[in-house]
């Protein structure tokens, strides 16, 4: 068998002689010519999504003040800011809602300003523009003011990248509402009486689907992440590497996770967009596109993986519960068909992931390789295989009934 290594790979990306396919190419041309005649044309495959990851958010500093301050409070553009750590380091979280201050009375609890949070904060951040700090400081000796206001942008400040928890979910869950009353949620509105269907993972041409076991990836990869380049930091927030998974070693529902972290400065508004679900809460849609080696067959038998071998379950959302019913598992085939049959109903569905900029994001990795810009990084160490999923159970004073 054909084995390659990263270093080898990297020498022909700066000779500018690497072979670079997108996931969507390989799995054409592996129909037309097979696993084996494709492993030895093909170097690296480039994979993408375009999709809401609202566990994101952005590290500022925002550099000393004169005389200086210690930050303890902090709204950027009307998004609180969390500021629990150096006296001028922020952390703007995606899904934090911009506040709306009485201005008769600021002592008053605020309201939630409608279509705007922290990821259209970040957003516009990263489009250039200037956006409004107001900042109460803890007076020490140290630290003697006690607030200020002032207008940044990505230019006039020091650190500006994004610390995401986690992103590019393995696989995830398909939504439907079986109650009485449309329902408002992270898929986005859920009609009842099973009215339509929502699904989130772009399926085939994701990334993890096509490393299903995390193989090729590791503490340290560089990744397409925004429009610059990012690194895979660690296992995401709700890392579920456990999960069942199908003889393609896929898994039928949410699985791996994985925490990204990566330059703003270097990034486009194109690909870090700011977005906002009707009575749920804003969010960050993001590109992220990761580049797999091709070392040997199995990783080309693994990236041609089609819609058809993968499944998601289909979730009943109108049950308030942790675990909910589900109307079990439906092909990513079946999905991106428009409908699929639940409960004997004949459902419509759509996607919340774009599917088109999902092709783009590998695209746009696909060139930066070939053009020599853009090399593969060899892991420092593996992501866990083996995190269990643990749920938060409240526990309260046990009443005896006797």
């Amino acid at each position: 068998m054909m084995e390659r290594t990263i270093a080898e790979i990297n020498e022909k990306i700066e000779a500018g002689k690497a072979s670079v396919w997108t996931v969507e190419e390989l799995k054409a041309r592996v129909a037309d010519i097979g696993v084996t005649k494709a492993t030895k044309q093909v170097d690296v495959i480039t994979t993408g999504t375009f999709e809401p990851m609202e566990s994101s958010g952005a590290i500022l500093n925002i550099g000393h003040t004169d005389p200086p301050i210690k930050i303890r409070r902090c709204w950027i553009d009307g998004v609180m800011a969390y500021s629990g750590f150096g006296a001028v380091d922020l952390y703007l979280g995606a899904t934090q809602l911009a506040e709306v201050s009485d201005a008769e009375d600021p002592s008053r609890e605020p309201t939630w300003k409608e279509n705007r949070g922290g990821g259209h904060v970040i957003e516009d951040l990263i489009a250039g523009k200037t956006v409004q700090v107001r900042a109460i400081g803890q007076v020490t000796d140290c630290y003697p003011r006690a607030s200020f206001e002032t207008q940044i942008s990505r230019d006039t400040i020091n650190q500006f990248y994004l610390f995401n928890p986690r992103n590019l979910y393995q696989n995830f869950i398909v939504g439907v509402n079986g109650g009485d009353r449309p329902l408002f949620t992270y898929l986005g509105p859920l009609q009842p009486q099973l009215g339509n269907a929502v699904y989130s993972n772009p399926g085939a041409i994701s990334p993890l689907f096509n490393d299903p076991d995390l193989d090729l990836i590791g503490i340290g990869t560089r990744v397409f992440m925004g429009g610059g380049v990012g690194y895979i930091v660690g296992e995401g927030t709700q890392h579920f590497p456990l999960q069942k998974r199908l003889p393609n070693r896929t898994p039928i529902g949410p699985a791996a996770t994985l925490a990204l972290v990566g330059d703003a400065r270097q990034m486009n508004r194109d690909w870090v967009r700011g977005c906002y679900f009707h009575n749920y809460g804003p969010s960050l849609m993001l590109g992220v596109g990761v580049p797999l080696p091709v070392l040997n067959e199995t990783v080309v038998e693994r990236c041609a993986v089609r819609d058809e071998e993968l499944v998601a379950p289909v979730v009943d959302f109108s049950i308030p519960r942790r675990v909910r019913p589900t109307f079990g598992l439906v092909s990513y085939a079946q999905l991106k068909s428009g409908k699929i049959t639940v409960d004997g109903k004949s459902v419509r569905v759509a996607p919340l992931a774009s599917i088109p900029r999902s092709r783009q994001v590998a695209a746009e990795l696909k060139a930066w390789i070939e053009a020599g810009t853009f090399t593969l990084s060899e892991p420092v160490a593996p992501i866990s295989s083996d995190r269990t999923f643990v749920p938060q159970d409240v526990w309260g004073l046990q009443i005896s009934l006797d």
